[in-house]
């Protein structure tokens, strides 16, 4: 088929899924670039929990001419071709491509040009067989009619009419061509069927209309809770110092957080509601949160109002940091990504390094702090760096980013499940120790482990409440430089 299309001129080419309830739905990649995140900016939108494993920004599919070209865009988890990951690559007809291990799976497939223009896959089957079970996004229709050689007639006729359509240079009418062409098939067919035909719309009308509904209950549902939310967050910052009184706002807040996580998990809340939510930083938040395993329904306002401060702080002052991390440090970052992956480490905890060191090898603290990690020479010891003697492997990339990774993982296991990674990253900044006693200035053992009571109720050292949003902000601006001015 290749040959063919390319004697009758420029390849056409598309994505169809094939894993998930969206299985089978086709994306025309109708672009010379073809953008695929999470970001709702790009051509195709990954959204809902498979979103957790996608970068805002993951991949491209780049066209020139005859060739069509793969490129990952600095993805978190990266991309995958027929299982090999890769960052730029030619793709062939039928190929494999996952974003992320695990992650949504699709099949690259070259097309005609001739062939349909729509941006979801519209199957025509021939075969008067039983009507199967259809995937969300796909439209299968059967035409039984008088007899099958009209059908095939029928289908013809359409499929010429859209061809002749697109040839002549008119868009749009491949809805028109098939409405027409269903419009004479149901004339040919018999009485019962056309009241199959009207009792599926009926059907499918009183499914939008309970839809709607739903949708509208849960957007006022979403507002109730987001203004006692809002009311309570207020509350709290002008209860510090009270600690019964942060109790009992913090235990008002964590009834509606778990009745709003409930309201999340459906479907319709996700189609129809999280889909409005446009605040693109607090979005990046909870998606980075989630891979934390420290998912919220709603991120203390505080702490996000620190996420935006470091975000700009790097825009501006510390803008130089974050151009050598991108810039001329990007294969010591890269080198980090990939040595925590292998850890089984979320791997933008390498920006870490960017805090701690501004990416600066041989920078040394005024607590004796050094290299990229900023080990102490205690604390390096203990996690297999020799210091001493004329040598100091605090100052090796390899052998530090390892430590660190040994480290990080024993925090985490020490601090438990939950929110561990960002307590872990409270240690990380201030020492188990001194976090240790901070935590236990709250009775409550469960609350001990809970990173949100503990940052709300500022239980945690003003530095390490810092550090942490701090961390949060260069990895969001990491995942997205281009928006947020680095190229």
């Amino acid at each position: 088929m290749d040959a063919k299309a390319a004697e009758q001129g420029t390849l056409q080419a598309l994505l169809r899924r094939r894993d998930g309830p969206l299985s089978e739905t086709s994306y025309r990649i109708g672009k010379e670039v073809f953008r695929v995140g999470r970001d709702p900016g790009n051509d195709l939108v990954i959204e809902g929990s498979e979103a957790t494993i996608v970068s805002s920004r993951h991949l491209e599919i780049r066209r020139d001419e005859n060739t069509f070209r793969l490129v990952d865009l600095g993805s978190t988890n990266g991309t995958y071709l027929e299982g090999q990951r890769v960052s730029d690559a030619v793709l062939q007809d039928r190929a494999r491509i996952t974003m992320g291990p695990g992650g949504p799976e699709f099949q690259f497939e070259l097309e005609s040009a001739a062939e349909t223009g729509l941006n979801q896959t519209l199957r025509l089957p021939v075969t008067p067989a039983r009507l199967p079970a259809q995937p969300v996004g796909q439209v299968s229709i059967v035409l039984p009619g008088p007899s099958m050689g009209k059908q095939d007639e029928l289908l013809k006729e359409a499929v010429t009419r859209a061809r002749q359509a697109r040839h002549a240079g008119v868009g749009g009418q491949t809805s028109i061509i098939m409405r027409d062409m269903l419009d004479k098939a149901l004339h040919l067919s018999s009485r019962k069927f056309k009241i199959v035909i009207g009792s599926l719309v009926v059907a499918l009308l009183s499914v939008s209309a309970y839809a709607g509904w739903t949708i509208r209950n849960l957007k006022e549902q979403k507002s109730q809770i987001d203004v006692e939310i809002s009311q309570v967050e207020a509350e709290l910052q002008s209860a510090a110092g009270d600690s019964k009184r942060v109790d009992e706002l913090l235990e008002r807040l964590n009834t509606y957080q778990q009745q709003a996580l409930t309201m999340q998990k459906t479907l319709l809340y996700r189609l129809g509601v999280r889909s409005e939510e446009h605040d693109f930083i607090e979005s990046e938040i909870k998606a980075l949160l989630r891979e934390f395993g420290a998912e919220e329904y709603s991120i203390s306002t505080e702490f996000t109002d620190q996420v935006r401060r470091f975000i700009r702080q790097y825009q501006g002052r510390d803008r130089s940091h974050m151009e050598r991390a991108l810039g001329r440090s990007r294969k010591e970052l890269e080198a980090v990504r990939r040595q925590l992956q292998a850890d089984n480490l979320p791997p933008d905890l390498a920006y870490m390094v960017l805090v701690e060191s501004a990416f600066i090898g041989g920078s040394t603290s005024s607590a004796g702090a050094a290299g990229l990690w900023q080990f102490t020479p205690t604390t390096a010891r203990a996690y297999g760096l020799k210091v001493g003697d004329g040598l100091d492997e605090r100052l090796s990339t390899r052998k530090a980013t390892a430590a660190a990774g040994r480290y990080i993982r024993e925090l985490i296991l020490d601090f438990g499940s939950g929110s561990s990674v960002m307590l872990a990253l409270a240690a990380y900044n201030s020492g188990p120790g001194k976090v240790k006693r901070a935590i236990r200035t709250v009775a409550d053992p469960i609350k001990q482990r809970d990173f949100w009571y503990l940052y709300r109720a500022k239980a945690l050292p003003e530095e390490t409440r810092e550090y942490i949003p701090k961390t949060i902000g260069v990895i969001i601006i990491g995942r997205n430089p281009a928006r947020f001015g680095f190229t």
